[in-house]
Parts: C-alpha cells; sequence; structure tokens
C-alpha cells in the first residue's frame, strides 16, 4: 500500500572490509559514475541512522525528492527504531508521507552504498565518532551531503573535513549541515531586527566581562518525539563517540552567532577568530535513569571510565567566551536529564546594540515558548516611533506582526503560523538544501563559515582541557 513503508532486507555473507584503504580502492573504481544532479532527482541514501534526526528529514514528503529511499546500516535497534519512525510517518492520519525504504544490512554496508550507487544525497545522523569518516568517503565516491550536526567532534576530524569540503569543490558536490535553529522564527526576525540602524543601533563590540551577544540553551536526555519517549542508544552517552557538549549543540549557537551578527559575510576562521577560554561539566545519570533512557539494566563496558560511586558523569555542558571579527561572543550549553512539566528544551538568545537589546526569552513566564523582546538602551518618544514604523515596513514582509508594550520595553508579537517546532524545522533545511542543490552551489559564504564554525568550538573544547 502507498502509505506503508516498503522495507526490502537483504540477507549477506560477505565478510566486512575492516580497512578504510579498501573504501579509497572503491572509490578509484567508482569516481567515473557521479550524478549529475541538475538533470535527475534527488534521490536519498541514509547511511546508518543513529539518530533520530535522520528520521525527521523524512517527516515531510518533497517535490524534489525520490520517494524511493535506500538505506544502509548494521541490524539492531537504531535501526529498527528509525524504521518505525518512518513508518509512524507514512501510517499517521494527517498528512502521511508515503516513503518506501529499501534496506540493505549487511556487515558490508558501506561498501554496498558505494558499489551500488542507488542515490545521490547521503543523510547522515548517527555515531558522531564515525560521522566525519562517513562524510568524507561519501564525497569522495560521489555524493552529495545532508550531514546532521556535529561534522566534526575532535581536531582530528577538523582536518579531515577541511580537506573534505575542498574535495567536494573539486567534485562540485554539495556539503551541508542541518542548522535547524536558523528556521526558529524568533531567531529570524533577532537578525532581521539587528539590520535595522533605527531599531538597534550598531552591534556592540563588549568583553569578556560583558559579551554583546550570549546564547545559551538547555536540553534533556529523556523527551517526547514525535510523540513517543526517545529511547537513545548507549553511546550518545560517551563523549568519545557522541561528543562533549562543547562540541556537540553548540553548534547550533556559533552558528547563529555568525548567521545573525554577519549576514552574508564571508568568515576567515584563520584570522576572525580567538577562543578566549572555556569550561566544561558533567551531567550525572543515575543507573535508574540511564535504564529509563536506554531500555539498558547496566552501564556498557565503554562508559566504565566516567562511572563515579555507581553514577555515569556525561561531559554534555560546556560554556566559551570568544570574539569574531572584534565581537566578544559567549555560547554555553547544559543538559538535564528530563524537562520539568511542561517544559522542554530551551532558548536564551541577546544582542547589544547601541539603541536597543534584542533578547530571546523561553523559561516558565513565557510557558516555555521562545517570546523576542526590544530593550531600548534609552526611552524615548521618538524611538517608541521609529521602532513602530520599522515593525510596520517589516509586517510586508511578516504579515501580522505588532508590539506589546512591557516593563522594560516590547514584546515582539509574532502570529502563530510563523511559528515551528523543532522536528519541523527539519523540512525548511531540507528545502534549503534542495534549492542549493538545484542551483548547484551553495551562498559563496556557507562552506567558510562552517569551517569558522567547527574551528571555534574545536578550539574551544581543547582550552576547556578535555582529555
Amino acid at each position: 500500500m502507498a502509505n506503508h513503508i516498503h522495507m526490502k532486507i537483504v540477507s549477506v555473507k560477505m565478510n566486512l572490509f575492516s580497512t578504510y584503504i579498501v573504501l579509497i580502492a572503491l572509490f578509484i573504481m567508482s569516481s567515473n559514475t557521479l550524478y549529475a544532479q541538475k538533470d535527475s532527482n534527488v534521490k536519498l541514501v541514509i547511511l546508518n541512522p543513529g539518530h533520530f534526526h535522520a528520521a525527521l528529514v523524512q517527516k515531510s514528503m518533497y517535490a524534489g525528492i525520490d520517494s524511493s529511499v535506500h538505506v544502509y546500516a548494521p541490524k539492531g535497534k537504531e535501526l529498527d527504531a528509525h524504521l518505525a519512525l518512518i513508518d509512524g510517518y507514512n501510517k499517521r492520519s494527517e498528512h502521511p508521507t508515503a516513503w518506501q525504504e529499501e534496506v540493505y544490512t549487511g556487515n558490508d554496508y558501506l561498501q554496498k552504498m558505494i558499489r551500488e550507487k542507488k542515490g545521490n544525497v547521503v543523510v547522515l545522523a548517527g555515531n558522531n565518532q564515525q560521522k566525519t569518516m562517513y562524510i568524507n568517503l561519501a564525497i569522495n565516491n560521489g555524493f552529495n551531503v545532508l550531514a546532521d550536526k556535529p561534522m566534526a567532534i575532535n581536531e582530528k576530524g577538523f582536518k579531515l573535513l577541511e580537506q573534505t569540503f575542498t574535495t567536494a569543490k573539486q567534485k562540485q558536490l554539495l556539503l551541508y549541515d542541518i542548522m535547524t535553529e536558523r528556521s526558529q522564527i524568533t531567531n529570524e526576525l533577532q537578525r532581521e531586527l539587528s539590520k535595522l540602524p533605527a531599531v538597534f543601533g550598531k552591534l556592540k563590540k563588549g568583553s569578556i566581562a560583558d559579551p554583546s551577544v550570549i546564547k545559551e540553551s538547555v536540553h534533556h536526555f529523556f523527551k517526547q518525539v514525535s510523540g513517543k519517549p526517545l529511547i537513545r542508544p548507549a553511546w550518545y552517552f560517551d563523549v568519545a563517540q557522541e561528543g562533549e557538549g562543547i562540541v556537540d549543540v553548540t553548534t547550533h549557537l556559533v552558528d547563529l552567532v555568525q548567521w545573525e551578527c554577519f549576514p552574508g559575510i564571508t568568515l576567515h576562521y584563520k584570522k576572525d577568530i580567538q577562543v578566549h577560554k572555556a569550561k566544561r561539566w558533567a551531567t550525572v545519570i543515575s543507573p535508574a535513569q540511564f535504564k529509563q533512557s536506554t531500555q539498558l539494566d547496566s552501564f556498557p563496558a565503554y562508559l566504565q571510565p566516567y562511572i563515579k560511586d555507581d553514577q555515569l558523569n556525561v561531559f554534555a555542558n560546556g560554556s566559551f567566551d570568544y570574539t569574531i571579527k572584534g565581537i566578544h561572543a559567549r555560547v554555553a550549553v547544559s543538559w538535564n536529564f528530563e524537562a520539568p512539566t511542561g517544559g522542554g528544551d530551551t532558548h536564551y538568545s541577546i544582542m547589544k546594540g547601541t539603541k536597543a537589546n534584542l533578547v530571546i526569552r523561553q523559561g516558565a513566564e513565557q510557558q516555555y515558548k521562545p517570546v523576542l523582546y526590544i530593550e531600548p538602551v534609552n526611552y524615548s518618544a521618538a524611538y517608541e516611533k521609529s521602532l513602530a514604523a520599522a515593525i510596520d515596513q517589516l509586517a510586508k514582509k511578516y504579515e501580522g506582526l505588532a508590539l506589546n508594550k512591557t516593563v522594560n520595553g516590547w514584546e515582539l508579537v509574532i502570529p502563530s503560523t510563523y511559528e515551528l517546532n523543532h522536528e519541523a524545522c527539519f523540512a525548511e533545511v531540507t528545502k534549503r538544501y534542495l534549492n542549493y542543490l538545484q542551483q548547484g552551489k551553495l551562498p559563496s559564504w556557507e562552506v567558510p563559515n562552517m569551517l569558522a564554525k567547527y574551528y571555534t568550538t574545536i578550539q574551544a573544547l581543547r582550552l576547556a582541557g578535555s582529555k
């Protein structure tokens, strides 16, 4: 049936080629079979989907993407969870999808993906210890890549990623990471308002003691995804495989700093960015919490180095201060086990201008929904008049915008039609990527700014003293 997932599990008895050298040899043999992305529909290949973000790319259907999707992965609970999510999207009553999953589970799934060449875009979301190698392998073998963050979690990975971007340029392939936070309307409008001198003035330079840009987020290990409790793989709690918080979720925050403060500007990590100080700390997970999140009765052996007094210490938290083209910024991420009742992941952001601060808050007072505030440095009737005129002008692009007076300034009232939850943002990123594929290129600033982003997080990790 069209709305039911079609799975074709192929059983094989071939031995696993375990070395990267063999994979490169396969690349040499297949290097002349690249896809002409301008002349064909996009065909997705999902490689070892260990994170639910891989499924969220398929929560919607797209006019430019073939409904038949090829999945290459080892057998196991992670693959089962991925396919269950796709099956749920296909069977839901409202706006069901119609994906057909062709699944290969042999030990040689990497080699099979390369030999068969069933698609032209590899989607990656899973174990971050493997991800940079997967990205490099896919690009070397002629696939475009849409990758979940982070694309690198250590200095070795960053160097390989830098080489991979060079190869992608040579082969005219598009390597892009999934930056969902750009699709949140409060972040988008904070960026828009910061470009209006009458409202914001100019971005202050700030200092380490008083950064001009601060972005903080709070996340949770145990939560709901697509209406069901999220069961995480055990490796998600291993920073050697997932990456520390300082190089994982902070990727989004650093991206927003760059995207909002320097729109359309190319950044050069070797001269524009200096990381000044950084710190890291652990979230303590009890055996009962670990079982609730993973459905495992005990900690795997690879987590033993992080266990103290029978509690698992996960270095998921971090913060760092840095300058970017002379602007002082601070980003911080923290992880709790579970959100308070009625709550969820939260985001705080402030951009300090010479005329006003633009602040996003998402706490209990905001009912855990992001709200954008405009708080003038010095209130005057003339400023209020200029702000009202600016919002009227902005409402021509974002219909329905309005202002609500607060104690410290104004709340920007945004119609609910513009609000997207975290899951819906994946479709927006995918649509942007499809547009870039049709054009055959990314915006000129995207690749250097991706490198700048990962350079920033990796340097912060080094300064934080990660072992």
